[in-house]
């Protein structure tokens, strides 16, 4: 080989070698590249997949777990409920945490929370979202009570909500809905409202600014029937009473006693009066009938045509005549063993209980003042 042609082969080497060099630092400028494009798409997705689907949207959603869900499932839930961004990612995040227990049932979550608020609302049951706001009814509220009060404190009006009330064909889709708390005995004739001591007194948390009717009387009667569950074997065991009949007896405990101890002996009375065939003839039963409040019951006021009229109908009035405490429900149930027929209740505050009616004029004189005797 010339020394022409050496020269000629080592430039070409050379120039072969630089273009090597180039296409390998393009290769690797490109594979470094895709490296990075993947490492922040990866990264973009795992960020937005454990971050809030909305940190300003605190919107309620309502989210059904059903029993014997995989986390799979409870996954794809959230995400089809728009709960969280990626049912993989928030499986592989319970993985990575070891978390388990979840249970089932209804929540209520939103696009704001984190997925920790949401692992610990499932696993605790706990709803962790504040409410917007909350109402308290009483005890021994009547459905034109509880009107008021939500006319009052929500955007639903009084006369909407005793509209409601009377909506027979809404009452009977209730009934289908509670059938176990619910029968056609609230549709008598001569019921005033049919879910009168049906929903029960507490203080409910509201997550949305507007509730309708329907969704405050739902939420009632199941709080209603979680109460009344344990209850269901004895109500069944017994041979007279039935749910209606249990919830009547409950209603005028938790009008006619104060304290517990009188409320389970005021029972026994009311039961006595009952197997002795007379009339129970409680006050607060002419109030409901007359439907007004006063101080005090008249002569004249017991003359009022009514099936709530405890004075002119043996037996039961139709139907309660307000809600009741937990306890008036378990007196109810299981009222003390005694033989008073009847009670007065003095100026003192204490309740006075006798067997026969002489004794009971007596107490009248002993703890009335003499323009209530």
């Amino acid at each position: 080989m010339s020394s022409n042609e050496h020269s000629n082969y080592k430039s070409q080497r050379i120039k072969e070698a630089s273009t090597a060099r180039k296409i390998i630092i393009v290769v690797l400028s490109i594979l470094t590249l895709i490296v990075g494009i993947t490492a922040y798409n990866a990264y973009t997705y795992i960020s937005e997949g454990l971050s809030p689907v909305d940190p300003n949207d605190n919107t309620i959603i309502e989210v059904e777990i059903p029993l014997g869900s995989s986390v799979d499932l409870i996954g794809q839930t959230l995400e089809e409920k728009n709960i969280i961004n990626d049912s993989t990612i928030f499986k592989y995040y319970i993985k990575f945490k070891n978390e388990t227990g979840f249970q089932a049932g209804e929540y209520k979550l939103s696009k704001s929370m984190t997925l920790d608020e949401i692992i610990e609302s499932l696993k605790t049951g706990k709803i962790l979202v504040d409410p917007l706001f909350t109402v308290t009814i009483p005890e021994g509220s009547s459905i034109e009570q509880m009107a008021a009060i939500y006319g009052e404190t929500t955007s639903i009006t009084e006369d909407e909500f005793i509209e409601k009330m009377n909506d027979e064909e809404y009452i009977n889709s209730l009934i289908s809905l509670y059938p176990d708390l619910l029968s056609d005995r609230i549709l008598q004739e001569g019921i005033r409202y049919p879910l009168e001591g049906y929903l029960f007194p507490a203080t409910y948390p509201f997550y949305e600014e507007n509730p309708t009717v329907e969704q405050v009387v739902e939420m009632m009667l199941q709080q209603t029937r979680e109460r009344i569950l344990p209850y269901m074997q004895d109500i069944a065991n017994s041979q007279d009473m039935n749910v209606h009949d249990v919830l009547t007896m409950a209603s005028l405990i938790e009008e006619e006693a104060v304290t517990e101890m009188d409320r389970n002996k005021i029972s026994g009375v009311f039961y006595n009066r009952l197997n002795n065939e007379m009339p129970l003839q409680t006050d607060p039963t002419i109030l409901y009938a007359l439907g007004e409040h006063k101080d005090r019951v008249l002569y004249e006021d017991l003359e009022v045509e009514s099936p709530y009229n405890t004075y002119q109908h043996p037996g039961l009035p139709i139907g309660p005549i307000a809600n009741f405490h937990e306890n008036a429900l378990q007196a109810a149930l299981y009222p003390e063993e005694h033989d008073y027929l009847y009670f007065v209740a003095g100026y003192d505050g204490n309740v006075y209980y006798a067997e026969s009616y002489e004794e009971h004029q007596a107490l009248i004189q002993e703890h009335r003042p003499p323009e209530e005797q």
